[in-house]
Parts: structure tokens; C-alpha cells; sequence
């Protein structure tokens, strides 16, 4: 019985979210889009439709891509305010109607004290209704436990950004202690990585976000947690390689890689067929990982 099954690379996070993720994986879906739909990069067709015209432009790439899409992505910082909400809200609503079954991340970063994340749970998850949500890590454990908790969602916990300035605060040397007479220095990022899979994950429902930018730190990061997902942003326009990013980042199981593209896919002429190409560039780089997966 061959071993390499797509079920062994979430075999820590079979919640909700990840099921999604797995039955989207096994159908050929690879690329996660993120649906970035900043206002002012709309075509003038839909910036001159009032308060939904975000809406109708997320339609239009949904519908174009339903059928090749992992999950999609927007980011709630290019929907403010009241209609910007609206828009958010009906995108949403557009995906789970017009692609059945593919799950939404909130690209939030939410990072606050516990009392202030309960509202931010239910702005995510019952408001909005994203199946997952990304988390900053800053405030530990202790505050992002109301997100925690929802072991029927999906926590994805910055760790290794794609901006240029990341290595700033996230490559920072700190002292981590091994067992009671034993520390040694490791990268933020590393004990951000070690920390949520050693004890943030009770609930099997954590990811981590470490950008393509950083192939080293995303090799590192893959070997400290073998089968935890990562979702990768910071291909094509940020300069992430894919070919890299899929070598680096993908599991034993040549799997647990959630690649995000954005603009590259949103803004092109073609939508579909730049998320074909994507996913093509997928399939091929881990079509060319050696075997490691065990036989028996």
C-alpha cells in the first residue's frame, strides 16, 4: 500500500478548513488566489458601478476560475469601511454559491489582546464567513486563544514574511530553551514555527505564512514542522520563485503547500488561463521532487 496520500499531509489539521483544502487538492486545484481587488486598479467598468463594483469584479475571476482554484484569498484591508464590508461580505457569498466547496482564506492579520479577538473571531467567522484567517503572532498564545479555539476553522500564524523589510524583526537571533540546562539561538521565525506546532496546534487546525521570497527560511521552517501546511505568498510580482518555493516548502508527501498568487492572476487579461499556467508550474515542480515517501 503506497503511503504518499495527500490524507497524510494534514493528518494534524482534518478540521473543516483543511478537509476543504484536501478534496480541492485531490481534484487538481493547486493555486490559492488572492482576491486583492484594490479600487483603483478596477478596469473603469467597475469603479463606476457604486459600492459593488468590487463585488462584481471578485465574480468575474471567480467564475473564470471556480474550477482551478485551491481557495481564494482576499485581503480585508482593500475593503474598508461600510461598503467595503458590503463588497467583502457578497464576495464571499458569490464563492460559496458559484464555486461550492472552495474554501475562503481572510488575509486579516489579526493580532490583539484576547477580549478584542473574540470580536475579530466573529467579524471572521460569522460575519464575513471565511473558513480560515491569518493571525500575527506577536501577542502569543495567550491572546490568540478565542482564534484557537475554533477547531473547525483554520489559523494560519504569520511566520516568515515576503516583504523586504521582513528580516528586520522575524530574522532576530533569541535564546530558546532546549530542556532545563540546555538554550541555544535560533532565527524568530524558527521558534515562531516550533511554538505553534508544539503547542499552539491542540485543535489540529493551524498553518504558518512564510513567504516564497524566502527560499532559505522556507526550507527551514519545512524541516521543523514536517507535515504542518504552509501557506506561501509572494509569487510573481513580489519575485518568489515557484519552482523554489515548491521544493522548499512541500512535504514528504509532496504536498502541504497552499501557493497564493494575487495580482499576477486578478489584474491579468486572462484570469483562467494564468491560474492554468500557475498550477502547471506546480504540477511540474513536483513532478521533478525525488520520492520520499515510504512503500509498504
Amino acid at each position: 500500500m503506497l503511503l504518499c496520500r495527500w490524507q497524510l499531509a494534514w493528518e494534524m489539521c482534518m478540521n473543516t478548513f483543511f478537509s476543504m483544502i484536501e478534496k480541492r487538492w485531490s481534484a487538481g486545484a493547486r493555486v490559492c488566489i488572492g482576491l486583492d481587488a484594490e479600487k483603483s486598479r478596477l478596469p473603469k467598468e467597475f469603479q463606476t458601478i457604486g459600492t459593488s463594483g468590487q463585488a462584481r469584479f471578485n465574480l468575474d475571476i471567480v467564475q473564470a476560475t471556480k474550477d482551478l482554484a485551491l481557495c481564494y484569498k482576499p485581503n480585508i484591508k482593500f475593503y474598508p469601511g461600510p461598503a467595503g464590508l458590503a463588497a467583502l461580505m457578497l464576495t464571499v457569498e458569490t464563492i460559496r454559491t458559484k464555486a461550492p466547496g472552495v474554501p475562503v482564506i481572510l488575509d486579516a492579520k489579526y493580532a490583539d489582546i484576547g477580549n478584542t479577538n473574540k470580536g475579530a473571531v466573529t467579524e471572521a467567522f460569522e460575519i464575513i464567513g471565511a473558513d480560515a484567517v491569518t493571525v500575527n503572532p506577536y501577542f502569543g498564545k495567550e491572546a490568540l486563544q478565542p482564534f484557537l479555539e475554533r477547531d473547525d476553522k483554520g489559523i494560519i500564524v504569520l511566520c516568515r514574511t515576503s516583504n523586504p523589510g521582513a528580516g528586520e524583526f522575524q530574522n532576530l537571533l533569541v535564546q530558546d530553551r532546549v530542556d532545563e540546562i540546555t538554550t541555544v539561538l535560533r532565527p524568530l521565525y524558527e521558534k515562531v514555527a516550533l511554538n505553534v506546532a508544539q503547542q499552539w496546534n491542540t485543535h489540529g487546525n493551524c498553518a504558518l505564512v512564510v513567504g516564497a521570497t524566502a527560499p532559505k527560511e522556507l526550507m527551514e521552517i519545512r524541516g521543523l514542522v514536517p507535515t504542518m501546511p504552509i501557506l506561501i505568498p509572494g509569487i510573481g510580482t513580489q519575485g518568489g520563485d515557484v519552482a523554489q518555493a515548491v521544493w522548499n516548502g512541500a512535504n514528504s508527501q509532496k504536498a502541504g503547500v497552499i501557493i497564493n498568487s494575487s495580482s499576477g492572476i486578478i489584474f491579468n487579461p486572462d484570469p483562467r488561463l494564468a491560474t492554468q499556467k500557475l498550477t502547471d508550474e506546480i504540477d511540474g515542480a513536483l513532478s521533478r521532487i525525488p520520492d520520499r515517501c515510504s512503500v509498504g
